[in-house]
């Protein structure tokens, strides 16, 4: 309870909060009881905060490549084989499978099942299914990870994009991204330890989705172009040469110690972090995001220099989106290497109500090839075994085409969050492996359902995290990553 939320009565009788408390800390401050408090603190800040940090145990991932399918990619027609869905296309689905669900515009009194036009084969040792939309992400099967069986309790996308990222559908949360860096700080002090790639139109749940929330700000995500400056605003003014920055750059450094050590704010540490991280990326950030370094082979294999299609997707906005999703994921090879903990790679949208055949394929072609090449890259340089490599959206698409009033075509699917599919590679996660099965339809699960908590949790692991001790206190609560309300596990079968 805050102060505010007192009463006058207990302020004044209450010896821990009211003011015989302020009396004893008075007495107690003047015998030099909270000395050590003190020089604690004044070191602390000093310290950066992004400093590497020892996990709960021994961990099996270092960094972690989350490639987030903004607006919820169809699991049915790219990775979760259902051929009793194609025998039923058309009919009216079972009304004990819709009693109680709700959509986002399907009208469920005359909507049909739609099967995927798409033809799918099996891949790899393990034969692991795909369709024909992704033939590079194919080729990696036997590295991959496939959970077919997630489920999440929203169906909206801002509601579900945070609760993939931060793991509640709530403003003001720590991404998943921020909690590492709390947790475990970076591997390179020249660079943020949470970057973020953005491609597309742009995601629901936009900065909300890389926010620090209750945590410092030192750990928020930082976004960075992957063409012009790399970070707006970071550039010295002309005439300004960097003797004199750096002066004055230790003059507010010292002024800020000195409000620290009168306040103890834990922000003010991560103001000075932050000052001191821009001036060393001024020529770190450069260099990350030149690529005249890459051999043409390499540019090649992640696709940077393929052209843009003629046809485009219906929601993926303007520009080279080819180009600019292939150079994020190089990137993000380049930030493993240099110590960056995590990166958010996000590309919107996926939302795909109607020209499903047609938006999918843009889609899907575009991230097939460089995420393919990420993950081959990574393991060639023996990377990909302490690097996790994401793949997914906040849900999935109904089996359901959509029949909306007023369209009169059924060329869409609408949002499914009872089961969707993602996928895993490297970070110790099983290769080869698919978790969990749906419905014939592909409507819920009916083996190994995986919540995302469960997800969040089990990756936590793979840093070597303890979620239920990853936890900072804000509000009289010690928050996590995982809901506390929500009685999460880590799922055992997916790591090796």
């Amino acid at each position: 309870m805050n102060t505010s939320d007192f009463t006058r009565r207990e302020f004044f009788t209450t010896a821990a909060s009211g003011l015989g408390g302020v009396a004893l800390t008075s007495l107690l401050d003047q015998q030099g009881a909270f000395a050590a408090g003190r020089q604690t603190l004044a070191a602390g800040a000093a310290v950066n905060p992004l400093a590497s940090k020892a996990g709960h145990f021994p961990a099996k991932a270092k960094s972690c490549i989350f490639i987030f399918l903004a607006g919820a990619p169809s699991q049915l027609d790219l990775f979760n084989y259902r051929p009793e869905l194609q025998k039923l296309d058309g009919q009216k689905m079972p009304e004990s499978l819709s009693e109680g669900v709700r959509f986002a515009f399907i009208q469920k009194d005359t909507a049909t099942l739609m099967a995927p036009s798409r033809r799918f084969t099996q891949h790899g040792q393990s034969g692991m299914w795909f369709s024909d939309l992704v033939p590079h992400i194919a080729s990696c099967a036997d590295d991959i990870c496939m959970i077919n069986t997630m489920h999440t309790d929203q169906f909206n996308h801002h509601p579900g994009q945070l609760m993939m990222q931060c793991g509640q559908a709530r403003f003001g949360l720590p991404a998943m991204g921020s909690w590492l860096s709390y947790g475990l700080g970076t591997g390179n002090q020249n660079l943020p330890s949470y970057v973020v790639l953005t491609s597309g139109r742009g995601s629901s749940g936009g900065a909300t989705l890389w926010s620090s929330g209750y945590l410092p700000s030192v750990h928020a995500g930082v976004l960075l172009r992957n063409q012009g400056p790399p970070i707006l605003d970071l550039e010295n003014p002309a005439g300004l040469p960097p003797a004199l920055q750096r002066k004055g750059l230790d003059v507010l450094r010292e002024l800020n110690q000195r409000r620290y050590e009168q306040v103890h704010d834990p922000e003010i540490a991560s103001r000075i972090a932050n000052y001191e991280m821009a001036f060393r990326m001024q020529t770190e950030a450069p260099a990350l995001t030149d690529l005249s370094t890459e051999t043409k082979r390499t540019l090649d294999e992640y696709g940077v220099n393929r052209p843009e299609p003629e046809e485009r997707g219906n929601r993926t906005g303007s520009g080279e989106q080819f180009k600019s999703f292939a150079t994020n994921c190089l990137l993000a090879r380049r930030m493993v290497e240099s110590g960056v903990r995590f990166i958010n790679i996000i590309f919107a949208s996926w939302d795909h109500h109607s020209d499903l055949n047609q938006g999918l394929r843009y889609n899907a072609t575009m991230i097939d090839q460089p995420i393919a090449a990420l993950i081959k890259d990574l393991k060639q340089r023996g990377l990909l075994e302490e690097t996790l490599v994401v793949c997914g959206g906040e849900f999935g698409r109904t089996p359901l085409g959509e029949n909306r009033p007023g369209d009169r075509d059924v060329s869409g699917r609408d949002h499914h969050p009872y089961a969707f599919s993602m996928f895993l590679a490297g970070g110790g996660f099983r290769g080869g492996y698919t978790y969990g099965e749906t419905d014939e339809i592909g409507w819920s699960p009916v083996r190994d359902p995986v919540h995302i908590n469960d997800l969040q949790a089990t990756m936590l692991r793979q840093f070597g995290i303890n979620h239920l001790k990853l936890t900072y206190p804000y509000q009289g609560v010690d928050l996590r990553l995982t809901n506390i309300t929500r009685e999460s596990h880590v799922i055992d079968a997916l790591v090796a």
